[in-house]
This record gives C-alpha cells, structure tokens and sequence, in this order.
C-alpha cells in the first residue's frame, strides 16, 4: 500500500515499519512479532520461527525469519540505504537506540510521522465489511447477554457473560475490556468491573467491543434496574440529544472538532457542559482508538470512508452517568449509524 514516491515525498530511501497494527496493515501479517522494511524494490517481513508458515500464507511480502532477536536481522538489510524512515510516534525507544546505534556514517533515521496512520483513517470496502461484521456480533452479544441477565449478579459477572457472548458469536476477542458500571460507578467513564452487585433501582452502563476479522467495533448503551425517576430520564434525553447533534453534524467537510462542538453545546443547554469530561468520539479500524479523534481541537476534515464511534456522556459524582455511542460511517452524503441497537433507555 505504500510506493516509492510515498518513500520520495517523505525524503527517505526506505521505511522501517514497527508497529504491529501498521505491519498488519501493510503487508496482511497479524503475528504478534514482526517489522517490516519498505523499499522501493518491494517489501520485506521480518519475523521469529514460530511464524514461518504463517507468514508466508499471511502476506504477499518477502519473508525473512530472523533466530534470535530481529533487530540484528532487520539492520543487515538496511546498511545499504542512507536515509531509513522510522515510525517516530510508535517506535520503542530501546529499539531506536539499537538501530541508532548501527548507522554507518552519513546514514540517518528520519521521522515518518502519522503517515501510515492517517492513511487506514479511510477504510477500504473489505475494512468496512470488517467492522460492519464487528458492529453486528457486537450488537447480538448484548441482547443475548440480556436475556441471561438476573437481578443480583455483579457487574464482574456481567462483563463476562458480554464476553462469552462475543466469542459465541464468532468475534476473535473484545476490543477492549468491557466496562459495566452500576448506579455511582457509572459516573466513571472507565470504570472497571468489580464486585458490586446488581441489584435495585439504578443505572447501568455497559461500554463494549469486539474485534472480528481483526476489525474493532464499540458501542454504549444504558439499562435502567426499575422505574427510573424523572431526572435519570431527563439527563439521559440529554445525552440523547448530544448524541443527535453530533450525528446531524457530520458529513464530508466537516471538521472532527465542530461534530465535537456540536455535541457540546447540546449539553450546554443543558446545563451538563461541565459533566462531559471526555471527547465525543474517536476513530476505529485495526485499534480500537484510531485518528481522527473527535476532540475540541482536531482540525481533521471527514471523509467518505472514515469509521468513527460518535458517544457523548454526562456523569454526576454520586448519582451516576449515561454514555450514548455507537459506530458509524462518514459516507458522501452524511453519516451511516451502523450500530443496530436501539437507542432508547432500556428498563427491566
């Protein structure tokens, strides 16, 4: 996916590629111990015995095992070029270190920058088959995952029955540990599963993902333990309506920062402005947290193609929080919600 003139425009002869996400990304590869070297004859996977078989059936690359540490492998292939691009913002620092230190003279490393991550912004229509794949298992791990719910069981027990669901349904893994906060602990956005029991009249907020195909989703929605008072349903028509604002908003063109203005400002009407400590969305793909972010100050212009979660929330110490999110796609038009589950506050 990436050419020569990419390497030319960037000033580099070659590109050294070390996050395991944009290794995958390029070259097809989901070990968990790989590099790849991009040159403008092709490129090179670089990887440890275990996945011999893998790789070659994985990637179209050349493949070279490496016994031992890959670093010394890697650097034997790049002695030839002067200027090796490098993955400033994911690369370790010890492995910095180890190649900095094999440079020979008048060779250097240079930064690439976010290039290949503002590249997998845009989603290829196999990429939004993937995560369309996702967002559905998702959805049905949550409404099997509540018809096995009982009154009394803890917040911990919840979260795994989410997760036997996903995998039920064929998801590789969550993609991220799932979050089920009940009454006051749904006032923290990340919160973690504990030992509190469910049980009474109260909110619960359960924030969840998986990965299928190697394709994250995310979605939030909130459940309601007996009749909710008028204030529970005034705070969450609130959040609703951020949520809505945020969605009208976008569209091809539009900044990340005005669909995160947009949500703002609903809840300033509400008076909550100062309840929404987190930003209104963010990217997904590969991670789960991709660019563009959906924050006060991302200048990103949306795209047809780009997939991004939209969940704005409002949380009160002490009485509890809603979170609204679903995952989404920017299409030339507007905005495609692909999450299927409703959006009204469900009570039991």
């Amino acid at each position: 996916m990436l050419t020569p003139d990419d390497l030319r425009e960037a000033g580099v002869d070659a590109l050294l590629v070390t996050a395991l996400p944009n290794v995958r990304y390029l070259s097809g590869f989901t070990g968990s111990n790989g590099m790849l070297l991009v040159t403008p004859e092709g490129t090179t996977l670089f990887t440890d015995p275990r996945y011999t078989i893998q790789a070659e059936a994985e990637t179209g690359a050349r493949v070279v095992i490496a016994k031992g540490p890959l670093e010394p492998t890697v650097w034997k292939h790049c002695r030839r070029f002067r200027k090796i691009g490098f993955e400033n913002t994911r690369i370790s620092y010890p492995v910095y270190q180890s190649f900095e230190k094999e440079l020979k003279l008048g060779a250097s490393l240079e930064p690439f920058g976010d290039r290949i991550e503002r590249r997998r912004m845009v989603k290829t229509p196999a990429e939004i088959k993937a995560i369309r794949e996702s967002v559905q298992i998702n959805s049905q791990a949550f409404a099997a995952a509540l018809t096995r719910f009982r009154a009394g069981i803890t917040e911990a027990d919840f979260a795994a029955e989410i997760e036997y669901q996903m995998r039920l349904l064929g998801a590789d893994k969550p993609s991220f540990d799932t979050i089920v906060a009940f009454r006051e602990n749904s006032a923290r956005p990340h919160a973690r599963p504990g030992r509190a029991k469910i049980d009474g009249n109260g909110l619960l907020l359960t924030d969840m993902g998986t990965f299928r195909g190697g394709y994250a989703s995310d979605m939030t929605r909130c459940v309601h333990l007996g009749t909710p008072k008028p204030q529970t349903r005034k705070l969450y028509r609130a959040v609703l309506e951020a949520q809505t604002s945020a969605l009208d908003k976008i569209r091809p063109g539009v900044t990340a920062g005005q669909v995160d203005r947009a949500a703002r400002q609903a809840l300033r009407n509400h008076g909550l402005e100062k309840a929404f400590v987190h930003s209104t969305g963010h990217g997904l793909g590969l991670e789960i947290h991709e660019a563009p972010r959906l924050g006060r100050k991302d200048a990103t212009r949306l795209v047809p193609g780009m997939a991004v979660t939209v969940e704005p929330g409002a949380y009160l110490e002490g009485t509890g929080g809603v979170r609204i999110e679903d995952t989404v796609l920017v299409t030339p038009t507007g905005v495609e919600i692909l999450t299927p589950t409703s959006k009204s506050l469900i009570v039991i």
